[in-house]
C-alpha cells in the first residue's frame, strides 16, 4: 500500500470513490445472486467498482514506480483484479478491488489521525490579541504581528495567543491541549504560560516570550512530523519486506502460470490459479501491520502529552529495563520549601516573621522559600533595614531591637557564637539550615529542602510494579540523597550521590549490560546522560525548545506518572504489533498453500486477503482510544 502522506481533501476523494466502488459491487452482486438486471446495467456497475477502486490503485502503483523506482503492493491489487477479469471471474476482482479500497480508506484515516490529533491544536490558536501599547492603551492585533517584549491582557475564557510569562494578575489555566495536565494550573507573576491553553479566570497580563513561529504548538507540530517520517526498526523491516516481496510474488505468480500448465491445467484455468495465488500471497496486511500500531500508538501518546521522536524510540521505551532518574528538577521539583522552623527565644509566629524580614530583598531560593511560607501563614515580615549580604555567609540588618542576621555556620563563627544543642540534630541532619540571631546569640533555625514531586513516589512504584529497576542519580550530599530516596521508596542501592556527570555516564554505562536504559532528566543539564542511554526522556519541556531537541521522548507536564503510562502504551503497541504480524504472516500462508495445493477459490482468497488487512488496520487502531493518562 501506497505510504505517501494524505491531506484531508485526500481522504475525503478516498471516501466517496470507495463509497462508488461499493455501490458497483452492490449492484453486480445484486445482479449474480438475487435478481437478474440488464446486461448494460450490470456491465455498467463492474465498470464503475472497476474504474473507482483500480484507478486510485494504479496511480499510487505508477507514481511509485516512476519516482521512486519501486514496485508498489498497490500494483499487485490492480493486476490481480484485470486477471480475474481476463478469466471471467470480474464479480471477484470488483470484490478484490472493493475491499482493498476499503482497507486503503481505514489505513489513511488512521495515519491522518496522528497527524490530526496534534494539529488540531493550529485550530485553537486566537487569531487577535489584545496588546497593551504605550500609556496602557490596549489594542487588538494579528497574534503574527506580537514579537518577543509585548504584552498581551488575558481575560477569562481566553485562549493564549503565544508562548508568555505572567507579569501581572493571577488565576487559572486549562492547559490539558499542552500538557494533558486535566486539573487547572494556578499561575501568578512570573508563571509561564503556553500557546493555545485557556484562561479560566482571573484578568493576566503577559509578556510574549517568543514569535508564534516558535511557539510550543509550531514545536510539537514539528515534533510529531519528525516522528512519523522516522521509521522504527519493524516498519522498516516491513518496507524492506514489502518492496521485495512484491517483485517475488509478481514473478512468482509468472512462473506458477507454466507450472500450472506443465500439471495439465489449461491455458484459462492455469490463469485463475495464478491469479489466486496472485492475491492470496499479496503481504498488503503484512505492510500495514507496522505503521498501523505505530503511528496510532504515536497519536495516543501526543493527545496525552508525551511526544516521541519517532517509532524506534517508542519501541525501544517498550524494551527498557532500567530507569535512570536525575533527582534536582525530575524527582523533587527544584525549588526550596521550608520544613521546619524552630524558635528558641520568642513564639514561632513572631520568629518566622524576623526571619521573612531578613530575607525580604534576597533573590536567593532558600530565601524566597522562608518568605512564601511566612506568607502562607499570614505573617507580615518584620521591617528590617541596613541590610547587607555576606557571601557565602549569609545577611545582616538592623531592626527595632538592634543588629540581627541570618546565615549558615560561618555567620554564626563570624558573629562569636555557638550551635546551641537544641539544634546540633538540625545540623547533622539532610536538609538546609538557616540560622537567625543576634550577635553571639542564636535565635533559631529555619530548615530548608528540596521536596518530592507529588507524582513521583506513584510513578516509582508503577514502574518498580512493571519489573524495571529505578536508579536515581545526583551531585547531591548522600544525606540529602538518602532523605528523598526513603521518601520515593528507593533503597539505598538504588541511590548515587555526589555524581559528575562523568560519573553518571559510567552508571548507565552499567546499567546498559544487564539491559535497555532510559534516562530522566530535564534534557538540557544532563546531556552526557541522555546521549548515552538508549531512551533519553525530558520532562516538564513545555515551551522549552531545548528540551525538545535533546531528547527521545519529552513530557510536556511535570509529572512522572506519565512516563509509566508512556511505557505501558509502548508495550501495548509492541504486542500489537506481534499479533499483527503473526495474523498476517498465517493467513497469507494458508492462503498460498490452499491456492497452491488445494484449489482454493479466488473469492476465498479475495475474502481471506483483505479481511486480514483490514483486521490487522483496526487492531492497531485500538491504541487510538486508550490516550496517555496520569495512572
Amino acid at each position: 500500500m501506497s505510504t505517501h502522506d494524505h491531506t484531508p481533501t485526500d481522504e475525503a476523494a478516498d471516501l466517496w470513490l470507495t463509497v462508488l466502488c461499493w455501490i458497483g459491487l452492490g449492484v453486480a452482486t445484486l445482479d449474480a445472486f438475487v435478481q437478474p438486471l440488464p446486461a448494460g446495467l450490470t456491465w455498467a456497475a463492474l465498470g464503475l467498482a472497476f474504474l473507482t477502486g483500480g484507478l486510485p490503485a494504479a496511480r499510487s502503483a505508477l507514481n511509485e514506480l516512476w519516482h521512486d523506482r519501486r514496485l508498489d503492493i498497490d500494483l499487485l491489487m490492480v493486476v490481480a483484479a484485470l486477471a480475474a477479469a481476463a478469466v471471467g471471474a470480474a464479480l471477484e476482482g470488483a470484490v478484490l478491488l472493493a475491499l482493498f479500497s476499503l482497507s486503503q480508506t481505514l489505513e489513511h484515516r488512521a495515519m491522518g489521525k496522528a497527524r490530526r490529533a496534534v494539529e488540531a491544536l493550529m485550530q485553537l490558536r486566537p487569531e487577535t490579541a489584545l496588546r497593551e501599547g504605550a500609556g496602557g492603551v490596549v489594542e487588538e492585533v494579528p497574534v503574527a504581528d506580537l514579537v518577543p517584549g509585548d504584552r498581551v491582557i488575558l481575560r477569562p475564557g481566553a485562549r493564549v495567543p503565544v508562548d508568555g510569562r505572567v507579569v501581572a494578575g493571577s488565576g487559572h489555566m486549562d492547559e490539558s491541549t499542552v500538557t494533558g495536565e486535566s486539573l487547572p494550573v494556578r499561575k501568578d507573576h512570573g508563571s509561564p504560560v503556553h500557546e493555545a491553553t485557556v484562561n479560566l479566570d482571573g484578568i493576566l497580563t503577559v509578556e510574549v516570550l517568543r514569535p508564534l513561529a516558535s511557539s510550543t504548538v509550531a514545536q510539537m507540530i514539528k515534533l510529531v512530523t519528525e516522528a512519523q517520517a522516522m521509521k522504527s526498526p519493524s516498519e522498516r523491516f516491513s518496507d524492506w519486506f514489502g518492496q521485495r516481496y512484491t517483485i517475488l510474488v509478481l514473478v512468482g505468480s509468472v512462473l506458477s502460470w507454466f507450472g500450472f500448465r506443465a500439471m495439465g491445467h489449461d491455458g484459462g484455468e492455469a490463469l485463475y490459479r495464478s491469479a489466486t495465488l496472485l492475491v492470496a500471497a499479496s503481504p498488503c496486511a503484512v505492510v500495514i501491520s507496522v505503521p498501523a500500531a505505530i503511528l496510532s500508538a504515536l497519536s495516543a501518546a501526543a493527545r496525552g502529552g508525551v511526544l516521541f521522536k519517532g517509532g524506534a524510540a517508542l519501541e525501544t521505551l517498550a524494551e527498557v529495563r532500567t530507569f535512570a532518574f536525575d533527582k534536582t528538577g525530575t524527582l523533587t521539583t527544584g525549588q526550596a520549601v521550608v520544613t521546619a522552623v524552630t524558635a528558641l527565644e520568642r513564639d514561632e509566629s513572631g520568629f518566622l516573621a524576623l526571619a521573612a524580614g531578613l530575607e525580604a530583598q534576597s533573590e536567593h531560593p532558600i530565601a524566597a522559600a522562608i518568605r512564601a511560607h511566612a506568607v502562607a501563614r499570614g505573617l507580615t515580615p518584620v521591617a528590617v533595614r541596613d541590610m547587607r549580604a555576606h557571601p557565602s555567609e549569609g545577611i545582616t540588618g538592623q531592626d527595632g531591637e538592634g543588629p540581627v542576621w541570618a546565615g549558615n555556620a560561618r555567620m554564626l563563627a563570624a558573629q562569636g557564637g555557638q550551635l546551641p544543642d537544641a539544634l546540633a540534630d538540625l545540623a547533622d541532619g539532610a536538609e538546609t539550615l538557616v540560622l537567625v540571631g543576634r550577635g553571639p546569640r542564636v535565635l533559631g533555625a529555619v530548615t530548608v529542602a528540596d521536596a518530592p514531586r507529588e507524582t513521583a513516589a506513584r510513578a516509582v512504584a508503577a514502574l518498580k510494579a512493571s519489573g524495571a529497576a529505578i536508579l536515581m542519580m545526583t551531585g547531591d550530599r548522600p544525606a540529602v540523597a538518602q532523605r528523598i530516596g526513603a521518601r520515593l521508596g528507593l533503597a539505598a542501592d538504588e541511590i548515587h550521590a555526589g555524581l559528575l556527570p562523568a560519573d553518571k555516564v559510567q552508571l548507565v554505562d552499567q546499567a546498559a549490560q544487564r539491559g535497555r536504559v532510559a534516562f530522566i532528566g530535564d534534557g538540557v543539564n544532563d546531556a552526557a546522560a541522555l546521549a548515552r542511554a538508549d531512551v533519553g526522556v525530558a520532562m516538564g519541556v513545555a515551551g522549552s525548545e531545548v528540551a525538545l531537541q535533546a531528547a527521545d521522548v519529552a513530557l510536556m507536564a511535570e509529572d512522572l506518572q506519565k512516563l509509566a503510562a508512556a511505557q505501558a502504551l509502548a508495550r501495548r503497541a509492541a504486542r500489537i504489533i506481534r499479533q499483527n504480524l503473526t495474523l498476517a504472516l498465517g493467513a497469507m500462508l494458508v492462503l498460498v498453500v490452499g491456492s497452491l495445493f488445494f484449489e482454493l477459490p479466488l473469492p476465498l482468497a479475495v475474502l481471506g486477503h483483505e479481511g486480514g488487512t483490514l483486521l490487522v488496520v483496526l487492531n492497531g487502531l485500538r491504541l487510538l482510544a486508550d490516550p496517555i493518562r496520569s495512572r
